[in-house]
């Protein structure tokens, strides 16, 4: 059967769509809140680490819930706690211009996400036969490419109306979530043997099972990197851009057209696939992290713009191959740990990446900024050259 007539997963899709559109357009209301309250980059950096902070911490937690509890109550519940807490962000928007009550919001938020996207792939696994796999993750990237290019655009515009109306779509949009995960028929994970469940163990399973596959534990380190550094060099495009004029709805249509060629990676996803091998892949994605070195040269924000756009398209590739082996190999009582284990790993220092970014760009220049995360991706692609793992 075709993805197209797989019920269940079409109304995953769709909720996830609506879902991820008003998150998308809240996204770019963050940053450009903050800078309108306090004109502070580092403290735009601070609301991305605490929005992104929940991801190391409760990783673990939440994968060991995934594994242990009915995956449809907590993806439904961290729907409710996320429209809650994005409604009370818009209400201080439009009620005060106090700033500390939006990252103290944001981290709240952020635990709803770390919960959902724990039971994430387990309802992906539960709809979709094994063999689709890889077109089913491509279908999910394309989806979050889809809403990336019309999201920040329509969240610039507007957030140009009143600050406060992205907040509103976001909130609402958590609704069309609920709804579609209610009306889901199958089961969201395999019959579970009973049994005394002990933390320790579990998480030892789950650590075990990832460290004992080397591609899994090489692509896990490798994916660190790039999340410590694109959501850097992204608080950097956008600071940059409001800092030379550009309005919101002028940089949301700079990041509407870095969604843009993810989904065009998405499409080109099956055909590349069968072309270069899973190794070729994934050096293309991290060399062409360095591509920002350009904007080093030639520190213009279009520049930096343009710069991460070949990368954008190599996202998606790279995640169908690297997620769908993932979900393959792993059974699913232990599809939550693993996946926390590889969070650990690989998002740990993701909220390092705004608040650094932030921080570079008020201390030094937007140019010193990116420099300095480009380089780390210089690295991070020299030594992934030398893992052999990355072969499977």
């Amino acid at each position: 059967m075709r993805l197209s007539r797989n019920r269940d997963f079409v109304l995953f899709q769709a909720g996830q769509l609506l879902s991820s559109a008003g998150s998308s357009i809240s996204a770019i209301a963050y940053p450009l809140v903050v800078l309108s309250i306090t004109h502070s980059a580092a403290k735009a950096g601070v609301v991305g680490f605490a929005a992104l902070l929940p991801t190391p911490l409760l990783s673990l937690v939440a994968g060991v819930a995934a594994d242990r509890y009915d995956r449809r109550t907590i993806m439904l519940g961290a729907d409710v706690l996320r429209a809650l807490v994005v409604a009370a962000i818009a209400v201080v928007v439009a009620t005060t211009s106090t700033y500390y009550p939006i990252p103290i919001l944001a981290f709240v938020s952020g635990i709803g996400d770390v919960f959902f996207y724990a039971c994430s792939f387990g309802v992906v696994r539960s709809v979709v036969p094994a063999e689709q796999l890889p077109d089913a993750i491509s279908v999910q990237t394309a989806r979050a490419a889809t809403v990336g290019v019309v999201g920040p655009p329509i969240g610039g515009v507007l957030f140009g109306i009143a600050r406060v109306v992205p907040f509103v779509a976001d909130a609402v949009s958590y609704t069309f979530s609920f709804l579609s995960l209610a009306a889901i028929r199958a089961p969201f994970q395999e019959e579970r043997e009973p049994g005394p469940r002990h933390l320790r163990t579990e998480l030892r399973e789950g650590f075990a099972f990832l460290w004992q596959q080397p591609f899994l534990r090489a692509t896990s380190f490798v994916y660190a990197v790039g999340n410590l550094t694109e959501p850097a060099i992204l608080l950097v495009l956008v600071v940059d851009a409001r800092r030379h004029g550009l309005t919101g709805g002028e940089i949301g249509l700079l990041l509407g057209v870095f969604a843009a060629c993810v989904l065009v990676g998405s499409g080109l996803a099956p055909l590349v696939r069968r072309r270069l091998s899973v190794r070729a892949i994934v050096l293309c994605e991290v060399y062409l992290g360095t591509v920002v070195l350009l904007f080093v040269a030639w520190p213009n924000v279009y520049v930096l713009a343009a710069a991460i756009l070949p990368q954008a398209v190599v996202f998606p590739i790279t995640d169908s191959v690297v997620f769908s082996r993932r979900i393959a190999v792993t059974p699913d009582r232990l599809l939550g740990r693993v996946d926390s284990v590889r969070i650990l790993i690989a998002r740990t220092a993701q909220p390092l990446g705004p608040l650094l970014g932030g921080l570079a760009i008020s201390l030094a220049s937007a140019r010193v900024a990116v420099g300095v995360f480009a380089t780390i991706n210089l690295a991070s692609a020299v030594i992934a050259t030398r893992v052999r793992s990355l072969s499977t």
